[in-house]
């Protein structure tokens, strides 16, 4: 988000957190991701209510008759603080919304001891759809009907998963808004694993690390980053040794083929 929106959102936020509170945070999360998609669906609407020139309380009385009786308190004043503020573009409101539907589920998952499971089963579904290309291309498939979509998923999912995660899931599958599913995954992954703080490093190994090297390389990362850290193991075969760890833009590559490349790109050079 440019700057305008990025201050916008601080205010939002803010709302949103004194609302969030005392709501029912997995129904506000359903609340939010619907008034998002419903942004989507109807152009005319999103340029009224993300019209600056308009005054912000109009916008607000728009939402209230629209929501008022629909959704919970918590959620109306949600989407009026967002509609209140100044966005840099039109579609930024209607980001804003689904990614405080995804904060509000990840902090679902916090209170019920279950963000580290959530963080994971989002991450492992993303292998799971890169290893099916059956599975990824159904849940893709822009002319499949929604109802298609969250039945396929709930039937894979629905035993396996914790609540918070089926739900991510299916927001990113039914509704991808220009994304495709991996990139809304990790999206997705990213705002969860925030809500605890902690760094997301990708680790590529050979093989599954046992628990022992887990929590020293989580000790060495936290003392290298002054900040706790939550593993996303993936096993590659192709690494052929030791491994690479990848936090946001950096790598840290000990794999012999990340060695093997060191040295062409060094010949090359």
């Amino acid at each position: 988000m440019r700057g305008l929106s990025r201050t916008s959102l601080a205010e939002v936020e803010e709302r949103f957190n004194v609302v969030a509170g005392s709501a029912d945070l997995g129904t506000l999360s359903d609340e939010l991701f619907a008034a998002a998609d419903l942004l989507d669906r109807e152009h005319g609407l999103r340029r009224a209510l993300s019209d600056q020139a308009r005054p912000a309380e109009q916008k607000a009385r728009t939402v209230r008759a629209l929501l008022d009786g629909r959704v919970s308190e918590a959620a109306i004043a949600t989407v009026e603080a967002a509609v209140s503020a100044k966005w840099s573009r039109a579609g930024d409101l209607a980001d804003v919304l689904e990614r405080l539907g995804v904060i509000a589920a990840a902090a679902e998952a916090e209170g019920q001891r279950k963000l580290d499971e959530v963080e994971d089963e989002l991450f492992r579904f993303g292998r799971i759809l890169a290893a099916n290309p059956q599975l990824r291309s159904a849940l893709a498939d822009a002319g499949a009907p929604e109802t298609d979509k969250r039945d396929l998923l709930r039937d894979l999912l629905a035993e396996k998963v914790a609540p918070t995660t089926l739900r991510l899931i299916t927001q990113v599958a039914v509704h991808p808004r220009g994304r495709n599913l991996e990139t809304g995954l990790e999206e997705f992954g990213r705002l969860v694993s925030q809500q605890s703080q902690r760094l997301v490093a990708v680790v590529r190994s050979a093989v599954e690390l046992s628990e022992a090297q887990r929590q020293r390389l989580i000790a060495w990362l936290r003392s290298s980053y002054g900040r706790d850290v939550h593993l996303n193991v993936e096993v590659d075969k192709r690494v052929l040794g030791g491994f690479s760890v990848r936090i946001g833009d950096e790598i840290i590559d000990t794999t012999i083929v990340g060695r093997i490349e060191e040295v062409r790109r060094r010949l090359a050079g």
